[in-house]
């Protein structure tokens, strides 16, 4: 099997991506930031009632996997002929090994801990021997696998406030994988609700929740507007410039008292995100976790 690495613009990078599948006999083609872990790094995010998000980075990495180096060749040769792929640029052409791509996926995905007794497993790992609670994960398209120190943190302050999940009404807000809804349900929530913009983070939920053996109810924005001021508890761990944009709205979902819990903020945002909410809801700095924050009440 090779592998041709190409560089493109964002307007040429879906235009490039179909070619490669649809004409030039790729066996698959994957996208990255080609800017991913330099300053410009930038991130790709939709929140409800958020405007769209960009469709792409400004500059990608095309990976375009082939069954020889002749056919790769020739798809190189062919694309960079076309008159519209001014601005695409070769970066590597080489052999790959193969692999069992399967064991290599899941050997990258080990068990998480989030208290001592609390953790998230993947599917085809035993939980430790002192897991009292265990959350049965997968990695899959919606974000939220534990293994980032926003969604740690947001379950961590799940397990050390059991005896207020306890029986409490609690919203997901930007839910991804469901994983905060479903680690609330298992700490004894009364009544979860998880919303998303991206239905598939909705059906990654629904599938996830009834792995888990859990009761919620998941679904797009919709499904909690208008703010009712009804939830006891309210989790969104999305980024710090939405959060800012849905203080009125999130704080707006909470009764009187309400805790509000919210991730995705880097240490040198707290006081942007404590100046969007102090209409609303004095909130502070919770926990810290490389360089990340949890804020809330």
């Amino acid at each position: 099997m090779f592998e041709l690495v190409l560089s493109a613009p964002q307007a040429l990078v879906e235009p490039v991506s179909d070619a490669l599948m649809d004409e030039l006999g790729a066996l698959s083609v994957s996208v990255e930031d080609a800017d991913a872990d330099t300053d410009a790094e930038r991130a790709l995010f939709g929140e409800p009632g958020m405007p769209a998000p960009q469709p792409g980075w400004e500059r990608s990495t095309l990976k375009a996997l082939f069954d020889s180096e002749a056919a790769a060749t020739d798809a190189m040769t062919l694309l960079l002929a076309q008159d519209w792929a001014t601005g695409v640029a070769v970066q590597s052409l080489q052999a790959v090994e193969e692999q069992d791509w399967v064991r290599l996926t899941q050997s990258q995905f080990t068990p998480v801990e989030i208290t001592p007794s609390f953790w998230i497993v993947p599917s085809w790992h035993e939980p430790p021997a002192a897991a009292t609670r265990v959350i049965r994960l997968d990695p899959g398209l919606a974000f939220g696998t534990g293994t980032h120190p926003t969604t740690r943190m947001c379950l961590r302050w799940i397990a050390e406030h059991a005896s207020a999940i306890a029986g409490a009404r609690v919203l997901d807000y930007g839910c991804g994988s469901g994983i905060l809804a479903i680690g609330a349900s298992l700490h004894g929530a009364a009544e979860v609700d998880a919303v998303d913009i991206d239905p598939a983070a909705v059906e990654a939920t629904r599938h996830n929740a009834a792995a888990n053996g859990v009761t919620l109810r998941a679904g797009l924005a919709e499904l909690v507007d208008p703010p009712q001021g009804r939830y006891d508890i309210v989790l969104a761990n999305i980024l710090a410039t939405p959060l800012k944009l849905l203080a009125p709205l999130l704080c707006g979902h909470l009764k009187p008292g309400g805790r509000l819990v919210l991730a995705g903020i880097l240490e040198r945002q707290a006081d942007e995100l404590r100046a969007a909410y102090a209409p609303w809801r004095a909130i502070d700095v919770l926990d810290a976790e490389d360089g990340w924050i949890l804020m809330g009440t």
